[in-house]
């Protein structure tokens, strides 16, 4: 009996603060008994589940198959624990496996020399049983392993993804400094765009730069799934890995996408490059005739009549000498906001709460999201026709 149809509790990681939208994806797609936790959801299937979800999930980065909880007070007791684990039936005698560890409040503090450990206990085992070993090191082309190790409490999982998922396969020229690809996503997700798609509305996208938040908003309006353009998964390399199954929910996934889509979706930019490198990947991701590009001012953005999401990413003014003038983009924003954008709804995603200020706007709504290292902000605003009395923020 395969591997791929054992049952085994599944860990789906995500960035803090994009499990809430990680859980409702993964509900989605069936799994009733989601978990949320800290910096991903927790669900319960197998390695074909684990295929499925790698060529789905939108918001997560990778997708962890439990091979064993135990406990573990010091190096030797994880290389012994981990030794019992029959690798034979996972990894080929003659292939390839690269072992990854985050570890805290352990006798261990260097998680490089926990993943050794494990690694030598793999490797003996091998040893003892076969007399060969696989090889191993840090590329991701073999089967990948992850060690999660807190205080006594260690599990061993199957690193089914590898590359993490962020890397879609779409952004060949990222421009500068773009935004992850599973940040977009958790973004136009929290703005309800999928349900507005759905109903003919639009999503407009000035400031585009590599076109991300654009290209993001188009997959999901078209229901196609984020990993379709990728041909490499670490669970291709797992012993028991059926080439034809895969094959079968690559054909299911592209039949069910949709092959128009109702509304419109605009993303424009007032840098000539950044427009060529965002028709670029829109292209490679598959959407190129569902997102109009044109190079403008943000002012100057088509904002279709009828219900929508307008999405910006401005820059956050890291750099002291950036502030004056950022703080009249900002104003500009808010402007455009009242003069263009009324029936809309709109979204600033910022590092900056000084510049948001700028704005003008009182906030319907405030997510907190990290960007890399920044705490940042998903500032929601419902934008009325003609005026409206109240405060600003």
């Amino acid at each position: 009996m395969t591997k791929f149809s054992d049952t085994a509790p599944i860990l789906v990681t995500c960035p803090r603060d994009m499990p809430e939208h990680l859980h409702g994806e993964l509900t989605a797609l069936g799994f009733a008994q989601a978990i949320p936790l800290d910096a991903g959801v927790e669900v319960r299937g197998t390695l074909n589940d684990c295929m499925r979800l790698n060529l789905w999930v939108r918001t997560g980065h990778r997708v962890l198959f439990e091979l064993k909880r135990f406990r573990a007070f010091d190096a030797d007791e994880l290389y012994r624990e981990a030794k019992r684990i029959p690798w034979e039936e996972y990894i080929p005698a003659d292939g390839y496996f690269r072992v990854d560890a985050s570890v805290r409040d352990t006798t261990v503090n260097d998680a490089r020399f926990a993943g050794l450990r494990v690694k030598d206990a793999v490797a003996d085992r091998f040893t003892e049983r076969t007399g060969a070993r696989p090889d191993s090191g840090p590329d991701t082309h073999g089967v990948c392993l992850f060690l999660h190790w807190r205080e006594n409490r260690a599990t061993l999982y199957l690193d089914t993804t590898g590359e993490p998922l962020p890397r879609r396969g779409y952004r060949k020229r990222p421009h500068k400094a773009p935004m992850q690809e599973t940040l977009a996503a958790a973004c136009i997700l929290a703005s309800n765009w999928p349900e507005l798609a759905r109903r003919g509305g639009h999503f407009i996208a000035p400031m585009c730069g590599s076109g991300t938040l654009a290209i993001e908003a188009a997959l999901m309006a078209m229901n196609g799934a984020p990993g379709l353009l990728r041909d490499n998964f670490a669970f291709m390399r797992v012993i028991g890995f059926e080439p034809e199954a895969w094959d079968e929910m690559l054909g299911a996934a592209e039949d069910s996408e949709i092959p128009e889509i109702k509304g419109r979706i605009i993303a424009t930019d007032h840098d000539p490059e950044a427009i060529e490198a965002a028709r670029d990947n829109a292209r490679l991701a598959g959407v190129g005739d569902f997102i109009e590009f044109s190079v403008c001012d943000f002012t100057r953005t088509e904002v279709p009549e009828g219900p929508g999401v307008v999405m910006l990413n401005p820059e956050y003014g890291m750099r002291l000498g950036d502030m004056a003038e950022l703080k009249t983009v900002y104003r500009g924003i808010g402007d455009f906001f009242k003069q263009h954008c009324g029936g809309k709804t709109g979204f600033i995603f910022t590092g900056n709460m000084d510049l948001a200020k700028c704005v003008g706007l009182r906030t319907k709504r405030r997510r907190v999201f990290w960007n890399a290292k920044i705490e940042c902000r998903l500032l929601e605003y419902e934008l009325y026709e003609g005026t409206r009395k109240g405060g600003t923020d």
